[in-house]
């Protein structure tokens, strides 16, 4: 017995080791990683009292928004929250239950509107929240199986880049911690489009199940904290090659008819030309980032004069 409870004991310190080792000096090797900004507007959205404006989606409002901009003409401090959408909409919708205060605006802006309630790359949640216990929100029970499928990948690959030296540099241009102000835009120059920009993946979104009952759920979620959930559009990349803008104002009236927040966007004024868009079909350059920010300002004033708030 004596034995039996000797052996536990040890197996409990060397799991405790392992568990400091792991959590307290490989981790976190993605200091400056393009997702480690989120640690930056997490901080932000917590400092701001009062009506606010938060941004949640992925990398088109990263890309996208020119928040001091915003800021200045509805008179509301902005914290923008997009990021990377390979994390997919569950994830990136944690930051609209953050520092909610009654009055606050809570805009979505996704891309896409057919995921699985799901995490769509557990790997890279991992990246963005590290040891970073503050960024553990974003992680829910249901999401808990997913993220611990995909630690020993995650924490290989941090124990590699500790035993190299090569965690923790800053080296991207474009995706970095750094490239971002204080209000979460990424303000790399972006003076015109890429040569190479791709646009084949330009389509008509789908809408799932999963993803209305969840959208619907933080809305009453956000409405019990006297807040207001509102959707906005996405830039389109919109040339002949894309869908007729028909057929987005089509889209447009189904995600009407089943959400339960208030769709403010004309959808068909969000598709662009495609000399507004820089490396990506949701990332825009200088220029388009200021017209869609003023599309969405006009969207908000029309909103709030409506009286409907």
């Amino acid at each position: 017995m004596k034995k039996t409870i000797g052996f536990f004991a040890k197996l409990f310190v060397m799991a405790a080791l392992v568990l400091v080792f792991c959590f307290c000096i490989v981790m976190p090797q993605y200091t400056y990683n393009n997702q480690a900004a989120m640690l930056d507007k997490v901080r932000r959205l917590k400092s701001l009292d009062g009506p606010k404006i938060t941004l949640v989606g992925n990398s088109n409002l990263a890309f996208g928004i020119h928040s001091q901009l915003l800021e200045q003409e509805l008179g509301m401090p902005v914290a923008n929250m997009g990021l990377h959408g390979g994390v997919g909409n569950a994830f990136n919708e944690q930051a609209a239950r953050i520092n909610i205060d009654e009055g606050d605006l809570i805009i979505l802006s996704p891309s896409s509107f057919s995921d699985n309630d799901h995490i769509k790359n557990p790997e890279l949640a991992w990246i963005t929240i590290e040891n970073h216990l503050f960024m553990w929100r974003f992680i829910r029970i249901k999401d808990v199986p997913d993220m611990a499928m995909a630690y020993p990948t995650y924490l290989r690959k941090c124990i590699g880049m500790w035993a190299d030296g090569t965690g923790n540099l800053d080296t991207d241009p474009i995706y970095s911690r750094t490239r971002y102000n204080e209000y979460g835009d990424n303000i790399y120059p972006r003076p015109a489009s890429e040569p190479d920009l791709d646009l084949s993946e330009v389509g008509l979104p789908s809408i799932s199940e999963e993803y209305v009952s969840r959208v619907n759920a933080l809305n009453e979620y956000v409405s019990s904290k006297g807040a207001t959930l509102l959707i906005a559009a996405y830039p389109i990349a919109w040339s002949e090659q894309a869908p007729p803008k028909e057929a987005y104002a089509g889209f447009e009236r189904e995600l009407r008819e089943r959400l339960d927040c208030e769709v403010i966007s004309d959808y068909t004024q969000y598709c662009l030309e495609p000399k507004y868009f820089f490396n990506t079909y949701l990332h825009l350059t200088d220029e388009g980032a200021r017209l869609r920010t003023e599309l969405l300002i006009q969207d908000i004033q029309n909103y709030l004069q409506s009286g409907t708030s």
